[in-house]
């Protein structure tokens, strides 16, 4: 994908997740890597009214070389690629919500993952999603924490595609601004589920029906 091509893609992919209710007001925002350097969405812009010519251009050390103002959470997109690509060499997009259902999970005393593996298309989809505790919007502390559950979990054999920051909302990361909007939408659709049937408590899929779905599909669990 040419940069001409990402700025499109950018805006094509932030005003779908505003239309169908993924993102709100000015909360959020979208980056991709370029060969030599990042392009990301502005600071406080609506995710709805992209403008392609308006995105924050930036270099290879993240410094900014055109464009609105970027949005503050660059500092932790860049440290999601350098952590991430160690285990998917093609990660080239970043994407932040504050999704209504995954922020809500995280509202009275989260555990060390957001879900359990309630659905197949949540384990092949998104896999593991490790929960930082809650630090003010960018703070460097978040970053750290994030590229360290990324370095633990990749290491571990089990490379993840998505992070929730509490209170906050989730990153995630893929290949593509569309398959990265993929992984946002089953973690956000999962995360509604879980808080429709809460008080029926649903059991998770077993270990023998992951190691299926893993062999079959090679999930990310």
């Amino acid at each position: 994908m040419n940069e001409p091509q990402a700025r499109e893609e950018i805006c094509r992919v932030g005003r779908s997740l505003f239309e169908r209710g993924y993102v709100h007001a000015t909360a959020g925002n979208i980056s991709v890597r370029l060969d030599d350097g990042f392009l990301i969405t502005p600071t406080d812009a609506c995710l709805g009214f992209l403008d392609p010519a308006r995105l924050a251009r930036l270099d290879a050390q993240g410094r900014q070389t055109s464009g609105d103002r970027a949005s503050k959470t660059i500092a932790l997109h860049t440290r999601i690629y350098a952590a991430a690509r160690t285990f998917d060499p093609d990660t080239a997009c970043v994407i932040h919500t504050h999704s209504t259902h995954c922020v809500a999970l995280t509202l009275n005393a989260p555990g060390a993952e957001l879900l359990p593996a309630l659905t197949p298309y949540f384990v092949m989809k998104v896999g593991h999603v490790p929960v930082v505790p809650y630090h003010r919007p960018g703070a460097p502390e978040a970053a750290e924490q994030v590229a360290q559950a990324i370095e633990r979990l990749g290491t571990a054999g089990t490379p993840i595609r998505a992070v929730m920051l509490t209170r906050l909302g989730p990153n995630v990361w893929h290949d593509t601004p569309a398959a990265a909007m993929s992984v946002l939408e089953e973690l956000e659709e999962t995360a509604r589920l879980q808080q429709l049937t809460q008080a029926v408590k649903p059991e998770p899929l077993n270990a023998e029906q992951i190691d299926e779905l893993r062999r079959t599909f090679g999930a990310r669990w």
